[in-house]
């Protein structure tokens, strides 16, 4: 029995070490638009690449909604730049360095017409507005040698209207790409498209040559990107490209590059996706945060969504998973929740719920923004100072994420509770157990909870990790329950400590 015993110890450790040793997991995800990210040092030599109809804008720009273009199948403000590049990103990578930041998450960079390159003409160029793919490699070289990782975003569903071969199947009935798209008078705009937005023609991913093209070839795009320092890929609207075909890229990817991430756009309940993926990006899990915080969802319920999608998905997706509160194609946080007690409220959760924080690029600084393309505003580098409380809080967030192994790759248990939302994350080490109580509701509230945590022993005291230093405990551990009261809109992430007791540890045979 005592060696039984022994055995389940090590494994669990080993579990633990293989966590820390995977990129993947808990890591802290920052997502750029290139465009709007840094101004050009280049923007005199590249103008002529803005041509009419397209407009450069002036950094100080807000972008705002646009008319719909009928000849160009798209609205305005599609084709407004702002002259971001993959030089003037390379030249803030010390930024994103400093903040903490582990991955690097590029919103697409190849060919395209728009500023959002969501409509490619050719997945294997980088738009020139961009780069080229020497800039590329240059970048990922860079981003290698700072201990960062780099994933792309890829958008495989649907191609743009103006890429040659689309136009070539279109007007050509004999055409060798007609069967890479959905050609047909009963298509609105001549082809099946994504959403019914017609400057974004669907492929045929039943057809081999597109899979060809797109994964399975060694030249493929997912494939030859991997090989020139991408680290992973991000795939755009991944639902639509179905359970077989994601499951297929996945492979191919890890065959390319062994360790690489898949991580998809899943909005749907996300288990099954999990067995074709590596990750998703964490919708459902946001929408639970969201609703406990607006009092939408009771803190017991919320807890046990959580628990719920823990149990269905695995710990270990989960952790990989990437949780987000805004992106390019949502409001962002300042605007959704311009109050600062919720704000916080969430944002704490986003850095101690299980997966990996999806950092939107200036939201760490509060900027604003509603739906797109206000969103997608350019970088506001003025606000990125020690004086700005915003970033202060989101470094001190992502310190707190740094200093706590638990929170990065510990495992999920629920604290039984009504009205606070309660879970601890543990690794195998009892005195790394972190345990996060929130109170979104608007009055205070006094619970006693349960701990169901076997190695944390009685009379531990917890200790705020975002309080003051030296401030008194918030509660202590008695026979596995605590007694606790939480401000209106407030939450605790506490660790358990030792009282002072002459050098005497009930942790000595168990830590």
């Amino acid at each position: 029995m005592a060696e039984q015993s022994t055995d389940h110890f090590q494994a669990l450790a080993q579990v633990f070490a293989e966590r820390e040793r995977d990129w993947r997991s808990g890591s802290l995800v920052y997502q750029v638009l290139v465009d709007r990210f840094a101004p050009s040092a280049n923007l005199p030599a590249k103008r002529d690449l803005y041509a009419p109809p397209k407009r450069l804008r002036a950094w100080d720009e807000t972008p705002k909604k646009g008319d719909y273009l009928p000849e160009a199948r798209l609205s305005s403000h599609e084709i407004e730049f702002w002259g971001g590049d993959l030089a003037s990103l390379l030249s803030r990578l010390d930024y994103i360095q400093q903040l903490g930041a582990d991955v690097l998450y590029l919103n697409p960079i190849h060919l395209a017409y728009t500023n959002h390159k969501y409509d490619a003409l050719d997945y294997q160029q980088i738009s020139p507005e961009f780069g080229g793919r020497d800039d590329f490699i240059r970048l990922a070289d860079e981003v290698h040698r700072r201990g960062m990782k780099l994933v792309l975003d890829g958008v495989f569903n649907h191609l743009g209207r103006n890429a040659p071969i689309f136009k070539e199947a279109l007007a050509n009935p004999a055409s060798p790409w007609r069967d890479w798209f959905f050609i047909g008078q009963q298509y609105g705009g001549g082809a099946r498209a994504w959403c019914g937005f017609h400057n974004l023609p669907e492929l045929n991913l039943e057809n081999p040559a597109v899979r060809a093209y797109l994964y399975e070839a060694p030249d493929s795009v997912a494939r030859s990107f991997l090989r020139d320092g991408a680290d992973g890929w991000r795939l755009d609207t991944a639902f639509e490209l179905g359970y077989r075909f994601l499951g297929d890229l996945t492979q191919a990817a890890h065959a390319e590059k062994p360790g690489s991430l898949v991580v998809g756009e899943i909005v749907n309940y996300p288990d099954k996706w999990l067995k074709a993926i590596d990750a998703v990006m964490g919708f459902t899990l946001r929408q639970v945060v969201l609703g406990a915080a607006a009092g939408e969802i009771s803190p017991a319920a919320a807890g046990r969504m959580i628990q719920r999608m823990v149990n269905d998905c695995g710990i270990e997706a989960m952790l990989k998973s990437w949780m987000m509160l805004d992106n390019h194609d949502l409001p962002r946080l300042a605007t959704l929740i311009p109050e600062t007690p919720r704000r916080r409220l969430v944002q704490t959760l986003q850095f101690t719920l299980p997966g990996s924080p999806n950092l939107y690029y200036g939201s760490e600084l509060g900027m604003t923004g509603g739906d797109d393309p206000e969103n997608r505003a350019p970088m506001r580098w003025d606000l990125a100072h020690d004086a700005n409380p915003e970033l202060a809080w989101s470094k001190q967030l992502i310190a707190l994420r740094k200093e706590q192994r638990a929170l990065r790759i510990g495992n999920f248990r629920l604290v039984e509770a009504e009205r606070l939302l309660g879970f601890e994350r543990c690794t195998d080490r009892a005195l790394e157990t972190v345990i996060v109580l929130a109170n979104p509701s608007p009055a205070p509230v006094t619970e006693r909870v349960l701990l169901a945590n076997a190695d944390l022993m009685d009379v531990s005291l917890l200790i705020d990790l975002l309080g003051p230093a030296g401030a008194p405990p918030v509660a202590t551990v008695e026979a596995g329950l605590a007694a606790v009261t939480l401000p209106p809109e407030t939450i605790y992430v506490l660790s358990p400590r030792e009282p002072e007791q002459g050098g005497y540890s009930r942790y000595k045979r168990v830590d």
